[in-house]
């Protein structure tokens, strides 16, 4: 997965600037900065539901601009306020997508029996989603995210709103995707969940980058504690 010297602007606004970065197999990279940093709208950009301004993004070797069906059927898309349709039972929200993606019915359902055990899902399968938990829609959409078990995942905030066990949760199973060879990149404004989840971060501050690396060594680059202390003695220096 590549963003290469993404921008994006509305009107006046510069919103992402030069953005490049790539994550490779088998790795979580973390895309962190506060409220307004630029990072949902670089996630967006790289699903192709973002028309950048310059640049581009590749997905497991498609760029985005030029085949963007094809680079879509190669990555599984994520945010917190990624809907599900309230009057489907969680399996038949997953059927739906299932098609949406152009898989057989039989490879659907044996993808649903796979995910029930691995997201815990079976207790919830039939009832519809209206009915569920914030926890427990986030699990489903998790599942239709990975349903078609594509190579690169985009997550953004996932854990957004979640309580301490369900974030738990989710972050591991992130991490057994990861562990399976998957390309991920993970954007939150948590800092202490990037240090526990992501083998690399990018720190983004008004739609720039202002550091990457490895949660370690930032912190040692910055001579501070955590990656918190870290971003805010960067912040600082790029507002200098």
């Amino acid at each position: 997965m590549v963003m290469d010297q993404l921008r994006k602007e509305f009107g006046a606004v510069r919103a992402v600037v030069g953005l490049s970065l790539s994550v490779g197999r088998g790795e979580i990279y973390g895309l962190l900065g506060p409220n307004g940093a630029g990072k949902t709208t670089a996630l967006r950009m790289l699903a192709g539901l973002l028309q950048p301004t310059g640049g581009r993004a590749v997905i497991a070797g498609v760029d985005v601009g030029q085949d963007p069906q094809r680079a879509k059927a190669r990555m599984g898309y994520l945010s917190a306020s990624t809907g599900l349709y309230a009057r489907l039972t969680a399996r038949e929200a997953l059927r739906f997508f299932g098609r949406l993606q152009e898989m057989p019915q039989s490879l659907v359902d044996r993808r649903i029996r796979e995910l029930g055990p691995a997201l815990s899902l079976e207790p919830f399968l039939d009832r519809r989603c209206e009915a569920l938990s914030t926890g427990e829609r986030q699990r489903v959409s998790l599942a239709r995210a990975v349903l078609h078990d594509p190579p690169v995942l985009i997550l953004d905030e996932p854990t957004s709103g979640l309580d301490v066990l369900a974030s738990r949760f989710l972050r591991d199973h992130i991490r057994g995707e990861r562990e399976r060879g998957k390309a991920i990149v993970f954007s939150t404004h948590y800092l202490a969940e990037a240090e526990l989840l992501c083998d690399r971060v990018g720190l983004l501050f008004r739609g720039e980058l202002v550091r990457e690396g490895t949660p370690a060594v930032l912190r040692a680059e910055a001579k501070a504690t955590t990656l918190e202390e870290a971003f805010l003695s960067f912040v600082g220096m790029a507002e200098s």
